[in-house]
């Protein structure tokens, strides 16, 4: 353009000499020629330029050879990280381009080259396709899909770079020429060189990140769309006005997949109103910067508008895993309250705990953001610290009629989360892999025996050498779980073991043998025990691989919802069952699934000694008057026990005829679901009968209960992404089987292997790990008492899962997880606490080795890998876009030198 402009004036200089020869007339109309034709050439040069910057947006969606490309790699330097390469070449004739806009390679090597991370979605989604054998089922949708984004990224970038490019091309004609035109498009380049970016990685081999699930989860996919039309829509605004007016908020409910109307408490508020700020003030065509905050040098973002964001696509036929466009929540609090709310409603109702709340409230700042001094926590509890289950102060606060009720052993919380970390045991071992971990565990890790000593003859423990092993013994069980497993089904064939009998309650697991050894016949089996004198059981299980919390049975509901559990077990539990006019089998009866089985394996049922004989005339009254159906008494031979197995009614027609309305039916105003801090109530809840309600009918058999939606969810309802719950469970399942095969399960570089307890901090439906479900692994659903309460769907499917207020320590020991998901879980507890105590309860719970996966606002990420970081976890890898985030980090052994001051 250059060249051509000093061309046109060279040939002007000639024809004005010729003309002032002749006459000064003349030279009046060379000069002017000679501007008409500087004009015109200007013209012509533009166009030029227009047409090739067109010309390589497509060439580079194409081949990804087109200069002003931008090329990812992640350069493998050591085992536990990979440098983050951000590489640019040019062509000479070829204009330099916005970065991001063209990247359309998938680069890969056997050695070095992990994946293309700035390439359009389409691109990377069908790359992992092709690489990941567990994707069958989106193939076919994957070739139309790809040629459709193709399609709308080729023409996106195109109109993208003409909108980039007007300005510049005025104010070169306008002030300083051509030349000054290509200076201003140099330092657009160099405006977008990240010099410093890295990504921390594991793996060496080749890996796929999926780049349209980085964008933060399932939500914010179905924003992303409207949010890239609100900025476009804003630029053409601000433009018009001379950038002195600001869009407002839109208002409209019924926008593509908006969830910013009726927002669930502590959700959405907070997360959607920074990007609309964002939006707001910055023009489609600038670059929005990084939100640092919390973040430190060594993540710089990646912040480019994403592509394919026609609001049509989805109805065009994209997948509908690709996007969850739905209707703003308006109905949301209808259809889905949250365990908050319900608890509130229930305490309100019986005049108890007024005015109390689940969370502080306090919206307390977190500390992220400040150099933390860390110490090791000062405990008697030690290496076996369990903030809520080690609270002497509080206990000490109880009056003797609490202990009675085992009050002692419940959860009392600190007022403030600790701050301190946790011990690790001398010797501590990283853990044994499953399944040998079922038989052994290191002494090191678990160092206690009074279990080994109290209970070694009944084959529940032992120490051999190093370790501890597990015979796979029980107290009613000496000869082993699998022969006591199949003798149970064998004498009540309703039960039909992974299958018609899917989720299972073991009360008083002790080390949890029985769940263990469920796994071998497709049963999922919550543990529990109180953490009491029978030293430890709890933590052995959980070392053992076997999912099981840290609980008991005395004046609170249990955290699960009504009609849950397919079974629930007792082996000799020494639970008082028949006192308190039975409140705890009413507990039992709340949570068990009507048509199920409460299966009693005790000494009452089978010996004759005088206390085991009045026991027994107890549970025989209290069963029949609340209507439990005596379906079998069997003896097993082989261990020398007797077993009762009882079965919840089906429909009211029992309780309608009884003499005596003992236990009494609890009021209609009674919520069955509440149970976060709810007190036990001595009453039954009716059975719902009607065809839609939950608990009316069995689910469908496993395994393909795990994928059907519940018949009880309502087309005629929104769930908690904006669709008819149907669909919203539909496309909850399909997003997250797109996300753990194309991305976590090689893109994050997790030694899978080694992974064998997973909590899913903040599940919806359970989607994340029913598509782990094929893996060696269990997931722990954890429901936040302020999200909508989904866990009566995740049990619905054969999955299980709990209540819990992450304000508050969960009920667990410490480093009995190797896994921890987390999406979108921090930017939501922001405004009811610090996310400091909630990394360090992550710090606790997490094994040495263990990880934790965070996908959240950038903001909340930085801040989390901060913490992190401080705590010398080891950051594998970190990525933002449009000002979200995802986040592997695995932590290490290290613990500080200072001690927690005492209390």
């Amino acid at each position: 353009m250059a060249g051509g402009s000093r061309g046109s004036r060279a040939g002007g200089k000639r024809g004005g000499a010729a003309a002032s020869a002749s006459s000064s007339a003349a030279a009046s109309a060379c000069v002017y020629y000679a501007t008409t034709a500087l004009l015109v050439a200007l013209c012509v040069a533009g166009a030029y330029f227009l047409t090739s910057t067109s010309s390589a947006a497509s060439a580079a969606a194409a081949d990804g050879d087109a200069a002003g490309g931008t090329v990812t790699a992640y350069r493998h330097t050591t085992r536990s990280s990979f440098a983050y390469e951000v590489t640019r070449e040019r062509a000479a004739l070829a204009p330099p381009r916005r970065a991001g806009k063209a990247g359309g390679e998938s680069a890969r090597s056997d050695e070095d080259l992990a994946e293309v991370e700035s390439q359009p979605e389409s691109t990377v989604a069908a790359a992992a396709v092709l690489d990941d054998p567990h994707a069958k089922p989106d193939e076919e949708r994957g070739s139309d899909e790809a040629g459709m984004e193709e399609e709308h990224r080729i023409s996106g970038a195109a109109m993208e770079d003409v909108k980039s490019e007007d300005g510049d091309n005025v104010a070169a004609a306008g002030d300083a020429g051509a030349e000054d035109a290509a200076k201003e498009q140099e330092a657009v380049l160099e405006e977008n060189r990240d010099p410093q970016l890295e990504m921390p990685h594991e793996q060496a081999r080749a890996a796929a990140v999926e780049e349209k699930n980085l964008d933060g989860g399932i939500e914010e996919e179905s924003n992303a769309g409207q949010r890239q039309r609100e900025e476009e829509q804003s630029a053409l605004d601000e433009q018009a006005a001379g950038g002195g007016l600001r869009r407002e908020v839109q208002e409209e409910p019924q926008i593509d997949g908006d969830e910013r109307a009726d927002p669930q408490p502590g959700e959405e508020s907070e997360q959607r109103q920074p990007e609309e700020e964002r939006s707001n003030e910055q023009p489609q065509n600038e670059e929005q910067p990084q939100n640092g905050e919390g973040g430190d040098g060594d993540k710089q973002a990646v912040s480019e508008h994403r592509e394919d964001t026609d609001g049509n696509t989805s109805q065009d036929g994209r997948s509908v895993e690709d996007s969850l466009v739905g209707e703003a929540r308006t109905e949301e609090h209808k259809a889905w309250a949250t365990q908050a709310d319900q608890s509130h409603r229930e305490k309100d109702r019986r005049d108890e705990n007024a005015g109390s709340g689940d969370g502080d409230g306090s919206g307390a700042d977190s500390a992220g953001g400040e150099e933390h001094e860390w110490r090791v926590c000062n405990v008697k509890a030690g290496a076996d610290y369990i903030p809520c289950l080690d609270n002497e102060k509080a206990v000490k606060k109880l009056r003797p009629e609490n202990f009675r009720r085992y009050e002692h052993r419940e959860r009392h919380c600190p007022d403030e989360g600790p701050t301190c970390l946790v011990p690790l045991p001398s010797g501590y071992r990283r853990p044994i892999e499953w399944p040998k971990s079922r038989d052994r565990i290191w002494y090191s890790n678990v160092p206690h025996t009074k279990l080994v000593e109290v209970k070694g003859h009944q084959n529940w423990v032992k120490v051999s050498g190093q370790h501890l092993t597990f015979p796979g013994g029980g107290t009613q069980f000496i000869h082993g779980a699998l022969h006591y497993i199949d003798f149970l089904q064998q004498s009540v064939r309703g039960i039909a073991w992974g299958k018609h009998t899917r989720v299972v309650l073991d009360v008083g697991c002790g080390v949890a043998s029985f769940g263990g050894y469920l796994f071998d016949r497709d049963v999922a089996t919550v543990s529990f025990a109180p953490k009491d004198e029978h030293e430890a059981q709890v933590q052995m299980a959980l070392e053992r691989g076997i999912p099981a919390i840290s609980a008991v049975m005395g004046s609170k509901r249990l955290p699960f919802p009504s009609k849950a559990f397919d079974l629930v077990h007792c082996a000799r539990c020494r639970v008082p069952w028949h006192a308190d006019g039975g409140a705890l089998l009413l507990e039992l009866n709340r949570v068990l699934r009507p048509g199920g089985f409460f299966v009693w394996s005790a000494t009452p049922v089978y010996q004759k000694l005088p206390e085991d004989v009045e026991i027994w005339k107890a549970m025989t009254s209290l069963t029949k008057s609340m209507c439990w159906e005596l379906a079998s008494i069997k003896k097993d031979r082989l261990n020398g026990v007797g077993v009762a197995f009882y079965r919840k009614p089906t429909s009211n027609d029992c309780y309608e005829a009884r003499r005596r309305q003992q236990p009494p039916m609890c009021s209609d105003d009674d919520d069955a679901n509440a149970a976060w801090y709810i007190r036990l109530n001595s009453c039954m809840h009716r059975v719902l009968t009607g065809p839609s309600e939950r608990g009316a009918r069995w689910p469908v058999d496993w395994p393909r209960r795990v994928r059907t939606p519940p018949y009880w969810l309502s087309a005629a309802r929104a769930g908690v992404y904006g669709k008819p719950e149907p669909e919203d469970f539909t496309v909850d399942y399909d997003h997250w089987r797109r996300v753990v095969d194309r991305s976590y399960l090689n893109g994050l570089g997790i030694d899978w292997p080694r992974v064998r307890n997973v909590m899913d901090m903040r599940a919806a439906y359970g989607g994340f790990a029913a598509a782990l479900r094929e893996k060696k692994v269990w997931v722990m659903n954890v429901v936040n008492v302020d999200a909508p309460d989904t866990l009566p769907v995740i049990f619905e499917r054969g999955l299980f899962g709990i209540y819990h207020d992450w304000c508050e320590s969960f009920s667990t020991y410490p480093r009995t997880y190797d896994l921890l998901h987390a999406d979108h879980l921090f930017s939501k507890i922001k405004e009811r606490c610090a996310v400091l105590p909630v990394v360090v309860e992550v710090d606790r719970v997490i094994r040495p080795g263990g990880g934790i996966i965070v996908r959240d606002e950038a903001g909340a990420v930085g801040e989390v890998e901060k913490l992190l970081r401080s705590l010398h976890w080891d950051v594998r890898l970190t990525f933002s876009k449009n000002d979200e985030g995802v986040l592997y980090a695995e932590k290490s052994d290290w613990r500080p030198e200072l001690i927690e001051e005492p209390a």
